[in-house]
């Protein structure tokens, strides 16, 4: 029991401490749910580099022990939990942890205060075009940086039917 306290050579306590981690990560995850690194939000991302931040100290870290990993990886996988379940059930809540998607672009109007406040530049939306295989500017019906910070391209053909207000419906638009 001693290599819990880090008492035993680094080289045993690596793969020991790597297992018992794994073995925390799994039967927490599970207890959490599939929300627990579902990056919907960047409190989500957050959580998720903070597990993998967490875990990497205790592995190798001859200052961090065992105990002091479980009890992390516990109280962080709590806090996700707690937060995740308010987050469902009170408006306020969301509102402290989420960010609101931001419109960037709608149809061929770039909103440039958008642009600002999101960091964006034109030449970001123009490579996120691409990477969404935008053909012809016409295609574009809105471009809309997430709550995790990733752009999302709507477009579709001309004369092809998109329900914008509702895909819009949770974005700032003004």
């Amino acid at each position: 029991m001693d290599w819990i306290a880090r008492n035993l050579d680094p080289l045993y306590i690596v793969p020991l401490s790597a297992v018992a981690m794994y073995v925390a990560l799994l039967g927490a995850t599970r207890m959490a749910g599939l929300r627990s690194f579902a990056k919907l939000s960047s409190f989500d991302f957050a959580m998720t580099v903070a597990i993998g931040s967490l875990i990497a100290s205790v592995i190798l870290s001859p200052d961090t022990s065992l105990l002091q990993g479980l009890l992390g990886i516990a109280s962080v996988f709590a806090l996700q939990t707690l937060v995740g379940t308010l987050r469902v059930h009170e408006r306020g809540m969301r509102s402290v942890v989420d960010n609101r998607p931001i419109l960037l672009m709608d149809q061929d109007r770039v909103y440039e205060r958008h642009l600002r406040e999101a960091r964006v530049t034109k030449g970001d939306l123009l490579a996120q075009m691409r990477k969404a295989n935008v053909h012809d500017r016409n295609e574009v019906r809105a471009i809309v940086m997430e709550t995790t910070g990733d752009i999302s391209v709507i477009h579709a053909d001309p004369d092809a039917a998109v329900d914008l207000e509702l895909l819009l419906e949770d974005v700032r638009r003004s």
